[in-house]
């Protein structure tokens, strides 16, 4: 293990004022390697080296940091590197993305690429797209599910059932308190039905998601949320894409890859024209949810934008505004909006993919989001 004098003689570079007295000679063979694949992203402006315009000696990199440091560090070094040396335009070739390692980070970069791709160059980067939203579904998919059908079932369970409905387990346990000993009965002053038998969709679910640059992340997490959501028969989901265009990615909805190649990160921002459309496709107010994911920095009239979003609340709808849908802390936003949708009904904050599915499990059973929120230790802008 490197001695705590080493590691910060590789922290510092090795200049003659880092005070670590410790030279290149005296490193082992591991941290003189370590040494140099650092000086080759963080010295290069100093030192005139750098990883040029080589892809294989960019590969050979991208071999080493894998072997010299962990995975979070590696995350990190393809980051500073891509902004730092321009790596974006070499990320272009297909054998380079052969070599990296497959996060999120990565996938929004090569999402930002992608119209600069040749079909041979885009074919590699869905690949190493799916490697990334196969690895999310898998983590997020069991929650998901179970959450939103737990949710479904409760919202569907009726309190006055006809005589043939009544689940007299539940009935039972729910009225033990008014036990009759007398008697040896149970009063039933409460009856608990059986869930209604679902023959149709029971909840409408719109995604409306923010495709500008800053909203990356949020964006890769949503395709993926909704392919999940799809996938379940008591819902119908319609994923909408926004900048200042509007794209339905519906029909991509089964392939989370499809619905990230048919985005297009960057551009303006019109919240007002986005929530203008998923206001038309809301046919059943008090069963629909409404998660319009974005920033709110509104590039169109933010009055109509607030005008909009009341009266979809007004109509009986649920609405939530999530400022982010992603696991990278605090993000950045216009916090006027925020506060004057949540003055309006409308819950602003920020979410993690892990409690997504919590979340959406109380919009649809139209719990407080607000209460919901301050349980899970999330501050909403209307407490900012």
């Amino acid at each position: 293990m490197t001695d705590p004098i080493t590691r910060w003689r590789l922290i510092l570079g090795g200049g003659d004022a880092d005070g670590t007295g410790v030279s290149s000679t005296e490193l082992s063979v591991d941290d003189a390697a370590r040494d140099r694949v650092l000086g080759e992203v963080y010295d290069a402006p100093r030192r005139g080296a750098g990883l040029g315009g080589s892809a294989p000696r960019v590969a050979r990199w991208l071999g080493d940091i894998r072997q010299y440091f962990p995975a979070t560090v590696v995350r990190v070094m393809q980051g500073d590197a891509m902004d730092r040396l321009g790596l974006r335009q070499l990320l272009l070739e297909p054998e380079m993305m052969a070599a990296v390692t497959p996060d999120i980070h990565l996938a929004t970069t090569l999402l930002e690429l992608k119209s600069a791709m040749d079909d041979v160059t885009r074919e590699t980067a869905r690949q190493v797209v799916r490697a990334v939203t196969d690895e999310l579904e898998k983590r997020l998919r069991d929650a998901t599910v179970q959450a939103v059908s737990g949710a479904i079932d409760r919202s569907a369970r009726t309190r006055r059932p006809r005589p043939a409905d009544i689940d007299w387990n539940r009935t039972i346990a729910a009225n033990l308190k008014h036990y009759q000993p007398e008697y040896r009965t149970v009063v039933p002053e409460r009856l608990v039905g059986y869930a209604r038998r679902r023959s149709h969709v029971e909840r409408d679910i719109i995604l409306c998601i923010d495709q500008s640059g800053s909203m990356a992340e949020s964006v890769v997490f949503s395709s993926v949320f909704g392919a999940v959501l799809a996938s379940l028969r008591s819902v119908r989901t319609r994923l909408v894409v926004f900048d200042t265009s509007i794209v339905d990615l519906t029909d991509d909805l089964d392939d989370p890859v499809d619905v990230l190649f048919g985005v297009q990160l960057g551009g303006g921002t019109d919240i007002n024209g986005a929530l203008a459309y998923c206001q038309s496709q809301i046919t059943r107010p008090a069963d629909t949810v409404l998660v319009l994911i974005s920033d709110l920095y509104e590039g169109g009239i933010a009055e109509e934008m607030l005008e909009r979003a009341h009266a979809v609340v007004e109509s009986g709808a649920t609405m939530v505004a999530l400022l982010a849908l992603s696991d990278s802390g605090a993000p950045s936003y216009d916090s006027g909006h925020a506060a004057a949708l949540a003055s309006i009904g409308v819950p602003a904050f920020a979410c993690t993919p892990d409690l997504f599915p919590d979340m959406m499990a109380a919009a649809i059973e139209r719990r407080d989001i607000t209460e919901w929120a301050s349980a899970n230790d999330i501050v909403t802008a209307h407490e900012r």
